[in-house]
């Protein structure tokens, strides 16, 4: 009977320690690493020329890179928070006279998101959250059929946008790390009281600029780190 006993306060420790060890694990904050591959974006836009139209599509593929930090409160809901790098911008194509310009920046990003779904697992999860974009560099270049290589030109930190992009998002991750989001951009993209001087005279050239992206991206989330 005393054998009984000890086999059955061992077993129970062991338990107990097993539930200790899996619960500090679900209290550590561990790391991931994502790439925003291929994104395609469109903008709702108004201007001197048309008035809330959606803007061609502009694919982008590149490695967009991000880190985040997550912390999972149960095998099914966690939160994560990061910074990445994004390639953000529109079409205006004119058709009197035929023209196209594009304007991007690039930014650097913090998300925010709350994760549900199977955390531990295959890791097949839900996420819903948002963020703000902080413009870093400026892109602009416009052409024609007839002068294919009209102009561009860059800036850094460029007062030509808005200094501060806030979005919300809602994706999913899918096994074997391959994820999906949507991400919309309610503020104007441009700023409106950008002046600038050309033959003496000053203008805003974004005064009537109206511009809400929204932008789908297909990305890969490498391996996590281990727990720590």
């Amino acid at each position: 009977m005393l054998a009984v006993s000890a086999s059955q306060l061992l077993t129970a420790q062991n338990s107990i320690n097993t539930q200790d060890a899996e619960s500090r694990k679900k209290g550590k904050v561990y790391l991931s690493t994502n790439f925003d591959t291929y994104l395609l974006t469109s903008s709702l836009l108004s201007s001197p020329r048309v008035d809330n139209k959606w803007t061609t599509p502009r694919f982008t593929a590149f490695l967009h890179i991000g880190l985040n930090a997550n912390y999972d409160f149960t095998s099914k809901v966690g939160i994560m928070a990061g910074l990445n790098t994004r390639n953000l911008g529109f079409i205006e194509k004119m058709d009197n006279p035929s023209y196209t310009i594009i304007r991007r920046v690039y930014t650097f990003g913090i998300p925010v998101a709350l994760k549900i779904g199977n955390l531990e697992g295959n890791r097949t999860f839900f996420i819903i959250g948002g963020g703000v974009d902080f413009p870093f560099n400026y892109r602009e270049k416009g052409f024609s059929k007839r002068n294919p290589k009209d102009y561009k030109f860059n800036e850094w930190f460029s007062n030509r946008t808005q200094q501060v992009l806030p979005y919300v998002f809602v994706g999913a991750r899918f096994n074997p790390g391959v994820y999906v989001k949507l991400q919309y951009y309610p503020s104007n993209m441009m700023n409106t009281n950008y002046t600038t001087t050309l033959g003496g005279v000053t203008t805003k050239p974004y005064a009537n600029y109206k511009v809400s992206t929204t932008m789908l991206s297909l990305g890969f989330d490498i391996k996590y780190t281990p727990k720590y």
